[in-house]
């Protein structure tokens, strides 16, 4: 069950398209007349005009079902959960119509209301979007309906602008993480995909803290997109913690090439040497003092032993 939220300024155009479509049928209606698709609109309207200050006293509202429970989804049950989403949304006491569109695969229905309700108040549409989602899980889990794959079931196909991008980015970084066993190979190949990798510190310091991902100039929270993105999980599946590299190496540009973002990161010329070996792929190698090869030799058998306590993870 998934319920998407929108509003608008006129009824005409919502109602029209609700009730216009050859295979719509309008299952339930309150405080209308239905006689047509205009009384319908009258009604709105006149509604409406008890507070004709409000810009969108619009309200509409998708509700749709995963395909698996389609055989359930009589007119009758429609109905029903529509109302208690309605009531358990604030929605109530107002004027509104239900109606049923087959021409998706899935069962669906649109509800549209008078956001001015019966006694003249507004109805709220404070942090609607959040609540939707809760009462969306909520009936989903006292009705046992289906609960979908997350993102992988999105028809991203009919998304726009910054959803559109979010998912984009979302497939590119599961499609990457197949591809990568470590953080050069990950951050190189979403580079190839078009999307920037930049990495978020702690205050001044070199601990990192987060990671953001970049595409079409349009940036989102790595953990925004996916909870299973977040910095500190994508280190995890990626199997490794070579923290000089990640946080050395903050962004990559177009061919892939990652480019240094904090020229002070590291007190030892070892180290330093060290992570631009690893990020541009033994392009040069550096010389070395012999006190520099002592931190060297110490500071690989330190990774050894780190690697080796990760391999069961």
């Amino acid at each position: 069950m998934i319920g998407k939220i929108s509003k608008g300024a006129g009824f005409r155009g919502c109602v029209n398209y609700v009730l216009g479509k050859p295979d719509a049928k309008l299952l339930a209606a309150e405080g209308v007349l239905t006689d047509s698709i205009q009384t319908i609109t009258d009604c709105f309207q006149s509604q409406r005009m008890m507070k004709p200050h409000i810009r969108q006293p619009v309200g509409h509202i998708s509700l749709s079902y995963a395909p698996e429970d389609a055989s359930r989804m009589t007119d009758e049950i429609l109905v029903s959960l529509a109302k208690e989403y309605m009531q358990k949304m604030g929605i109530k006491e107002t004027q509104y119509i239900i109606a049923r569109h087959k021409d998706q695969k899935h069962p669906h229905v649109h509800i549209v209301f008078n956001r001015v309700d019966n006694n003249r108040r507004t109805i709220s549409d404070k942090n609607d979007c959040y609540r939707n989602v809760k009462v969306c899980k909520e009936l989903k889990e006292k009705y046992g309906l289906y609960f979908g794959k997350g993102k992988d079931r999105v028809r991203t196909h009919r998304l726009k602008g910054n959803d559109k991008t979010k998912y984009e980015i979302y497939h590119a970084v599961k499609y990457s993480l197949s591809k990568s066993n470590n953080w050069k190979l990950f951050i190189s190949e979403l580079s190839r995909q078009g999307i920037k990798t930049e990495f978020k510190y702690r205050g001044k310091s070199n601990v990192i803290q987060g990671l953001s991902l970049t595409k079409d100039g349009i940036t989102f929270k790595a953990s925004g997109i996916d909870r299973n993105f977040s910095y500190s999980k994508l280190d995890k599946q990626l199997g490794e913690n070579n923290n000089q590299y990640q946080q050395g190496i903050g962004m990559t540009t177009n061919n892939g090439q990652p480019v240094i973002q904090h020229e002070n990161t590291y007190t030892s010329s070892s180290n330093i040497a060290e992570s631009l070996v690893g990020a541009l792929g033994g392009l040069f190698t550096p010389t070395f003092n012999n006190a520099d090869e002592n931190a060297e030799a110490a500071f690989q058998r330190k990774l050894k032993k780190k690697k080796k306590k990760r391999i069961n993870w």
